[in-house]
C-alpha cells in the first residue's frame, strides 16, 4: 500500500470516528490514494454532508464540540489549504517531468497527520487518543536531508528572489507563503500545549523545504528567476 509506512495504522481513516472524517473537509483526494482499494471499499459510503455543523459548530477528534472559529478549526483549514496548494504545485511538477512528486505526496500525508494532531488537543485529550495521533518521528529530520540534497545542487542564493521561475516553481512558493500562515496559525496552540512542538517543527521546516525545492525546479525547468530590484524613484 502506497506510504504504509508513513500512515500508522491507528490513524487510517476507516478507523477514526466518523466525526474527524468530517471535521472541514480535511480528507483530500491525495488521502484517498494512500489506501488500498479494500480500505477504500469499507469508506465510500461516507456522506460528506451530515447538517450537524449548520449552526457553526464542530467536533474534535476528542468528541468536544466548539465554534467553527476556534483556533483549533482555523489550525485546521489552513493546513487544509497548505495541502491543496502543494497538491496544485505537484500537477504543474508532473507536467513539467520532475522527480520529487513521491515526496510532494508524503508531504502531504504527513500533513493529514498534522491534522490529527491539532484536532486532538494534547491538554485535554485521553491517553489511547494522544497515542494515535502522535506525529510521525523523524519527519524534520527527512525534510532536512531533502533540503541539503537540493541545496547542493543549486547556485548560491545571493539576492532576494520574487515568486517566479515557472509555474511549478512559483506555485510551490505560493505553498511555502501558506506554510507560514499555517504556522503561524499553530504558534499559538503549540505554545498552550494543545499540539505537539514537533508539528510546529515540522512546518516550520517545511517551508524551507518549499522554498528550496522551488528554486530547484526552476534551474531544472531553466527558467529565469527574478530577483528583487529597487523601484527607481521609491525614495523621493
Amino acid at each position: 500500500m502506497l506510504f504504509k509506512h508513513v500512515l500508522r495504522p491507528s490513524v487510517v481513516l476507516t478507523r477514526l470516528p466518523t466525526l474527524y472524517a468530517r471535521i472541514e473537509q480535511t480528507v483530500s483526494p491525495v488521502y484517498w490514494r494512500c489506501y488500498s482499494s479494500k480500505e477504500r471499499e469499507k469508506t465510500k459510503q461516507l456522506k460528506i454532508y451530515t447538517r450537524t455543523g449548520d449552526k457553526g459548530r464542530s467536533s474534535l477528534f476528542t468528541g468536544e464540540r466548539r465554534n467553527k472559529d476556534d483556533a483549533i478549526f482555523e489550525a485546521l483549514g489552513t493546513t487544509d489549504e497548505l495541502s491543496c496548494a502543494i497538491g496544485l504545485a505537484g500537477e504543474f511538477g508532473n507536467d513539467a517531468g520532475h522527480q520529487f512528486m513521491d515526496r510532494l505526496e508524503k508531504i502531504q500525508c504527513l500533513l493529514q497527520d498534522v491534522g490529527s494532531n491539532i484536532a486532538t488537543p494534547r491538554t485535554k485529550a485521553q491517553d489511547r487518543k494522544l497515542a494515535r495521533t502522535e506525529f510521525p518521528s523523524g519527519s524534520v529530520e527527512e525534510l532536512e536531508g531533502w533540503i541539503d540534497e537540493y541545496t547542493e545542487q543549486l547556485p548560491p542564493l545571493t539576492n532576494f528572489i520574487l515568486p517566479s521561475g515557472g509555474k511549478t516553481s512559483a506555485s510551490l512558493h505560493m505553498a511555502r507563503a501558506i506554510c507560514r500562515r499555517t504556522e503561524r496559525r499553530l504558534v499559538p496552540l503549540v505554545s498552550s500545549g494543545d499540539v505537539d512542538a514537533e508539528v510546529g517543527k515540522y512546518v516550520n521546516r517545511l517551508s524551507d523545504f518549499l522554498f528550496t525545492l522551488a528554486r530547484f525546479a526552476a534551474m531544472t525547468e531553466n527558467k529565469e528567476e527574478k530577483i528583487y530590484r529597487r523601484v527607481k524613484g521609491q525614495d523621493s
